[in-house]
């Protein structure tokens, strides 16, 4: 008797479970459970005599990614292409135990998308450009990848040419595979690549003092957590480290006693601190290794988060349980020491050195002319600017 009691005080309850259970079942997922993605990149700029970033051609020069990766199509338009950032393959990681299918959306503010792998859905803006329209009307650009299938098992091949490029480097990372279905069919990657440049004001200004002190002053609302300020003059490199940048600090130049090796175990440990994984960060370091520690003076920093969200919003569906974006400031500083070497190499005619300032030449010689007031030196420094216009990297760019 008290058994029956109680079977029928509890079909009631059993009901409310069963209904329950159906609902939880049928409800929409607020994400993608174990579903883990982690995103770096470089916003690569160069400073001007105020400190500031200033626009110039960051498409110039040869390519350095492999035939397979799509791109912009009108070369002329690309290479010609001014802007105050260059947005350096940033990769997206996904990690997840089960084959799903997500979707992708990068916007990118006052920006173009000029390469991507694998092949996007869209690309924004559209239709035919032409030189300056994109600053004059100061579009935003973005990506949209619509299906992206996570393959953790079967057999996966990546796309490989016999040409070396930095673009493999960010391979070496345990993140699940992707599969891309196009019409020219099946891509399979590791990561999500794009790259892009745009007209944004970057979060750092950096001015040299007479005195070869740096000035580094935060533009962002957020402090800058790290940064690294480093020169490189032949065989000599050195760099001191700031743990953080809250508003303006004077840094003394570093002294040339360190190497190109020291230098990649700081920011190692770094974007590790940032939310990287070891391998992410080591695949980072050797894809850029020759890029960040080559000739001259730069600031690298660590962009930070908020200011990374306002000028290139990620959206992905469903959404991951756990998203982080570390991505590095780079910023070019034109130091009186960078001058003087570029000067003697144009009156040497010393190929070696130009082609290791490579596209950085254009926005050097065009602030030594602006300082200048000689006019016989403003000629010279004018055919040798005349001279990189005209330069064989250019002009296979042109051709890519």
């Amino acid at each position: 008797m008290n058994a029956m009691r109680l079977r029928a005080a509890l079909l009631p309850l059993v009901g409310l479970l069963t209904v329950y259970s159906y609902l939880v079942a049928k409800a929409p997922r607020p994400g993608y459970p174990g579903l883990t993605v982690h995103e770096w990149g470089t916003f690569t700029s160069v400073a001007g005599s105020d400190g500031e970033a200033l626009e110039w051609l960051p498409l110039a020069g040869p390519t350095d990614l492999p035939r397979f990766v799509e791109h912009f199509r009108n070369s002329s338009f690309k290479v010609g292409l001014r802007g105050t950032v260059r947005m350096e393959t940033p990769v997206l990681y996904f990690y997840g135990s089960q084959e799903e299918t997500v979707s992708v959306n990068v916007s990118f503010s006052k920006g173009l998308i000029t390469e991507w792998y694998p092949r996007a859905s869209r690309i924004e803006p559209q239709g035919d450009l032409f030189d300056g329209s994109l600053y004059l009307h100061q579009l935003d650009g973005s990506i949209t990848w619509d299906s992206v299938t996570l393959a953790p098992t079967g057999r996966t091949e990546f796309p490989h040419e016999q040409r070396d490029s930095r673009y493999y480097a960010a391979r070496m990372t345990s993140s699940t595979p992707l599969r891309v279905n196009t019409p020219a069919g099946v891509q399979q990657e590791k990561f999500l690549f794009y790259r892009g440049v745009s007209l944004f004001s970057v979060p750092v200004s950096v001015r040299v003092t007479p005195e070869s002190k740096v000035v580094v002053a935060n533009r962002s609302a957020a402090e800058i957590p790290a940064a690294i300020l480093f020169e490189r003059r032949g065989d000599k490199v050195g760099f001191r480290l700031e743990n953080a940048v809250r508003a303006q600090q004077t840094l003394e130049s570093p002294e040339l006693t360190a190497s190109p090796q020291d230098a990649g175990r700081e920011l190692g440990g770094i974007l590790i601190s940032q939310g990287l994984y070891q391998d992410e960060a080591q695949a980072m370091i050797e894809t850029w290794r020759d890029s960040w520690f080559e000739e001259g003076s730069r600031l690298l920093y660590v962009v930070p988060d908020g200011f990374l969200s306002s000028v290139l919003p990620l959206s992905i569906k469903p959404v991951p349980d756990q998203t982080v974006r570390v991505f590095v400031g780079r910023l070019e500083l034109i130091t009186p020491a960078t001058e003087t070497s570029v000067e003697q190499a144009y009156a040497q005619h010393d190929a070696d050195t130009l082609k290791k300032y490579g596209r950085f030449l254009e926005p050097i010689l065009n602030t030594m002319i602006a300082k200048e007031s000689n006019p016989a030196r403003i000629r010279k420094l004018q055919a040798n600017l005349n001279t990189f216009y005209t330069s064989e990297s250019i002009q296979a760019q042109r051709q890519n």
